[in-house]
Parts: structure tokens; C-alpha cells; sequence
């Protein structure tokens, strides 16, 4: 039976590329958890931010590719070694993504305004010093600065990120959300939260108040 995420002993690695961690794995179950929403979606287009190693995006190809045969994939990091690492990776699982070395997503937000039917984001999230945002290399994985902040959508959060003022933030852009993950690790709480426009047919089923957070 063919595996429907991506095989960690095929996924590339470079010391400048943050390698799949807790919070990816958390992600990439918040993805399996929601598989059945997501085929029911139909997507035409998915899109990660920030790719890093390309497990995610590997991950959400091989678990749609068979019911969701017509999707196109997109993966930007602003690290070019990242860029070539998703490749890699993308290459070793036979799956294929236009993958593009970006700025969140800088220079392609008109080409795709309004066509992103799912978005999955695990951005800097550990609170860092403001002076450290925006570094190169590995250290752009996790410098989020002060809070760690900086269709649908997947967003990877902490507790330490107050995921409950970005809940509100969103309700009020016209964004339902949910929990779709919570895991704790020896390092940090975390939490996958699942955004949706209000109008979307999911609201009509699933809880849209923002979550509260332990």
C-alpha cells in the first residue's frame, strides 16, 4: 500500500534547512486528520510557505494525488538551499511542485491572488528578539520575534503565540477557525489551527467561534 505522507528516509537534508520536526509532524497529522474535508474540497491549487525540507508539501501531495488527481502544487521559502532540498525530496517520492524562492509569497501574490484553495503555513513561531527576524539561512525557520508572529489555511502556532488573539484577528478578516492538532513536546504546546472563510460549506457543520486555548 502506497504511503500517504512522506517517507522521512527520503527527505533531503542540508545544515542550512530545518530539518522535520515536532511541529511538522503535528502539521502533516492536522492534514491526515482533515484528509476527508480536503478531498471533499477539490482543490486546484495548494501551496505551502516556507517548504523547508519539502516534507509537508511531499505529505499533502501523496495524501491527494489519487482523489484529487487534477491539483497543482506550489512550495516558496526565501532560503534557495531549502528550495533545492524540497526538489530533492519531492524528486526521491516521484511527486512533483513548482516550487519558487520567495518572500511570503513576494512576487507571485497577484499571479495567484484569490485561486489558493489550500494553504499550509509553518512560519517562525519561536519567540525570538526582534533584531533576529529576517536572518538567512536556518535561522529564518524559527526567529518569529517578539509573539513569534509575523480558501483554508494550516497555520503551525504555540501557546507562547497567543493563538486565540490570532483567532480574533481572523474572525475579524471574516475567518471561522478551529483546532485541528494540539500536541505537547518537551519544548512547547503546540497547536494546528484550521482557518476557513465564513461563507465556505464547513461552517455549516463545524464549530466557528474561536477556539479556547489551554
Amino acid at each position: 500500500m502506497t504511503s500517504k505522507t512522506a517517507d522521512i528516509g527520503l527527505v533531503s537534508s542540508h545544515p542550512e534547512v530545518y530539518e522535520p520536526s515536532d511541529d511538522s509532524f503535528a502539521l502533516v497529522d492536522a492534514l491526515l486528520a482533515d484528509r476527508t474535508n480536503l478531498i471533499e474540497h477539490n482543490p486546484r491549487i495548494c501551496m505551502e510557505i516556507g517548504c523547508g525540507s519539502g516534507y509537508v508539501i511531499t505529505s499533502l501531495i501523496l495524501l491527494l494525488r489519487n482523489e484529487v488527481p487534477s491539483a497543482h502544487y506550489l512550495a516558496t521559502d526565501t532560503n534557495p538551499i531549502a528550495s533545492r532540498v524540497t526538489r530533492e525530496t519531492l524528486k526521491a517520492h516521484g511527486v512533483d511542485a513548482h516550487v519558487i524562492c520567495t518572500d511570503i509569497p513576494y512576487g507571485i501574490e497577484k499571479t495567484f491572488a484569490g485561486s489558493v484553495d489550500v494553504m499550509v503555513v509553518n512560519p517562525p513561531h519561536v519567540p525570538t528578539p526582534e533584531s533576529e527576524v529576517g536572518k538567512e539561512g536556518i535561522a529564518s525557520a524559527w526567529c518569529g520575534g517578539e509573539k513569534g508572529r509575523e480558501g483554508w489555511f494550516y497555520l503551525v502556532t504555540s501557546t507562547s503565540n497567543l493563538p486565540s488573539e490570532i483567532c480574533l484577528m481572523m474572525r475579524k478578516k471574516g475567518y471561522a477557525s478551529r483546532i485541528v492538532v494540539q500536541r505537547s513536546t518537551e519544548e512547547e504546546n503546540l497547536l494546528i489551527l484550521k482557518f476557513w472563510r465564513d461563507k465556505d460549506e464547513e461552517c455549516l457543520d463545524k464549530e466557528t467561534s474561536f477556539p479556547k486555548f489551554l
